[in-house]
């Protein structure tokens, strides 16, 4: 057996358990959260916040969630859920007894999730398979995906993210991959994303605005460089000998840059270049900058 899957769990009754809970047959591969990642915090956030927006959401219908895995898995809860939210009529039983019915309730139910929040089959993270089995890592991820699409001010905790072990049963035995996976948004990869999307359209669209931007850049620049008695009037000629992006730099940290490392008054492209791959090395140094400069 794979030495990572004993790994995954904390305590050895824990792989009896889970064994005993999850039959893998051979050739199938699941993907779980790990059950030391189950008592998360925010994750338990999560749940409660959604478990008590099912239930405000039907409450008129008197339907009363307590467990994600354990009442939404017959498709009965969906159902209504989706009705409610989205004044979808689905051709299927309200309520379905056999697993045959379920599956098939299922299926129509996760049809119209996908055609109205506009996937590809690609990028859906749940089946009507893994719903059937409780799967809680699923059933959270069509519930997130439904509460983005029908209530976007639903005030999700952000960056909910679970260590997942996905299980193999292969030919030679178990293999395993562990992997962290985000539930609800990485809100810091998200604000970075836009921050990059919003100077990009800048560029592109509006060149009226960029122009409004570079006098609060210079107005920036000159308040810390202003104190040296330098004046920077020009953001593209001034700074491309990377003399004041090193006084600036050497401002804005609070140290003092020897004179000897670069050229205050470089005289050739060979001397800018080396004080602008100075300023770049500095920047990097102090994790400023975590992409790639071409410093020509």
């Amino acid at each position: 057996m794979d030495s990572n899957f004993l790994n995954a769990f904390t305590q050895p009754a824990s792989v009896n358990q889970f064994l005993a809970e999850n039959v893998i047959a051979q050739g199938e591969k699941k993907k779980l959260i790990k059950p030391t990642s189950r008592n998360n915090p925010k994750l338990e956030e999560l749940k409660l916040l959604l478990i008590d927006w099912i239930n405000t959401t039907l409450k008129e219908e008197h339907i009363v969630v307590k467990s994600l895995e354990e009442d939404l898995y017959d498709g009965l809860v969906l159902h209504h859920l989706l009705e409610n939210l989205g004044s979808l009529k689905l051709d299927v039983d309200k309520i379905a007894l056999t697993e045959q019915k379920q599956r098939q309730k299922l299926s129509v139910i996760l049809e119209a999730v996908a055609k109205c929040l506009q996937l590809e089959e690609s990028q859906l993270k749940w089946s009507v398979e893994s719903i059937l089995t409780k799967d809680l890592l699923s059933t959270l991820h069509l519930l997130v995906a439904i509460a983005k699409h029908f209530e976007p001010n639903l005030a999700m905790p952000p960056n909910v993210q679970v260590e997942t072990i996905t299980i193999e049963n292969t030919s030679r035995g178990l293999k395993t991959a562990n992997a962290v996976e985000y539930i609800t948004e990485n809100k810091e990869n998200l604000e970075a994303q836009s921050k990059d999307d919003a100077f990009d359209e800048l560029f592109s669209r509006a060149p009226d605005k960029l122009d409004a931007v570079k006098k609060v850049f210079l107005q920036f620049v000159n308040q810390h460089v202003g104190k040296l008695g330098l004046s920077v009037k020009d953001i593209e000629s001034q700074f491309a000998d990377g003399v004041i992006l090193l006084l600036l730099i050497g401002q804005l940290e609070g140290y003092f840059l020897n004179l000897r490392n670069f050229f205050l008054t470089p005289s050739s492209t060979t001397e800018m270049l080396h004080n602008v791959n100075l300023a770049l090395d500095l920047l990097t140094d102090g994790g400023l900058l975590n992409f790639s400069v071409n410093s020509e």
